[in-house]
């Protein structure tokens, strides 16, 4: 594979929380490439389960990038990766394709020579499903990312990590992510319009913040909790709308990642609050806390993002 960068040579993994929404992920991916990509880089590989935000992560480090896959519907014909054959200027630079997709359509060994031949011609090749096509092409990634409750960004060498280590961390780790964005568009839900609107997103470890400016929110925190775990207890319907809303149960409510959510309000586990609200004296915001999964009792704040828990 080609030189990847001296910058780049001692970076053996960084972890940032998996934001829930569009414009947050652009964000983070935008950070990502200025931070981790290198001119050298041919082959960036990204690894997550379907509704993980990783198309959202991939326009955000390669903007105007088409993507194959596209959401709206509009798939690639021919696959570009495939037709290499015309050569000449205005042959693209960077390829992308989503081999989970593609494999309904294409054997995986070809599509990991196309890969490889594009690699050979100088070019640059985003893979979505990484982790299924590395067994074809023997080679890893110069630039490995995946994307669960956590995204992982990672530069392997001959020692690891493996695409399909990366894809067992982050597969096991959407469900916290799906819960604590579901529990959050439930808070949202319930909380007093006016604070409502002036709620902005934050995230903690398998959790969310609702963070509010100027002044503490009127809500009482076990009132809310309370709400919210009686509409997880009813066990309502969750669906996608359309990229800028979720359907909870009868309400349509707004969100910019509708797709990562869980099925029903029933499959959030473990839900609760922090029992009073916080003052982040770094940040100058109220803070409320939500937590999913597994607990520790009555938590305190400076618990929630402690390493040494899973």
């Amino acid at each position: 594979m080609p030189y990847s960068g001296r910058m780049q040579q001692n970076h053996y993994y960084s972890v940032f929380f998996a934001p829930r929404g569009r414009d947050r992920m652009y964000d983070l991916g935008m950070q990502i490439a200025q931070m981790y990509l290198s001119p050298y880089d041919k082959l960036i590989g990204i690894i997550g389960e379907a509704g993980s935000g990783k198309s959202m992560l991939i326009k955000g480090m390669f903007p105007g990038l088409e993507l194959t896959n596209d959401d709206n519907g509009v798939n690639m014909r021919p696959l570009p990766i495939l037709d290499q054959s015309g050569g000449g200027f205005f042959t693209a630079h960077t390829y992308h394709l989503d081999v989970r997709f593609e494999s309904a359509f294409v054997q995986l060994g070809v599509l990991a020579e196309a890969i490889l031949e594009a690699i050979r011609g100088g070019k640059r090749v985003i893979v979505e499903h990484f982790d299924m096509i590395y067994p074809f092409l023997n080679v890893n990634a110069n630039l490995l990312i995946g994307v669960g409750d956590e995204i992982i960004i990672t530069r392997p060498t001959i020692f690891g990590p493996l695409p399909e280590e990366l894809h067992a961390r982050v597969a096991k780790s959407i469900g916290y992510r799906r819960m604590a964005h579901t529990a959050e568009d439930l808070c949202e839900i319930f909380l007093p319009p006016e604070e409502y609107a002036r709620a902005k997103h934050r995230d903690i470890k398998h959790g969310f913040l609702l963070a509010f400016d100027d002044h503490a929110p009127n809500v009482d925190p076990d009132e809310l909790e309370l709400k919210v775990s009686t509409a997880i207890a009813s066990d309502l319907p969750i669906s996608y709308v359309d990229d800028e809303h979720v359907r909870i149960g009868d309400i349509v409510h707004p969100c910019t990642g509708p797709r990562t959510h869980v099925a029903s309000t029933g499959h959030v586990e473990g839900f609760r609050l922090l029992h009073r609200i916080e003052y982040d004296p770094i940040e100058h915001c109220y803070l409320i806390a939500g937590r999913v999964g597994p607990g520790i009792g009555d938590e305190r704040i400076d618990d929630v993002n402690d390493i040494t828990l899973d």
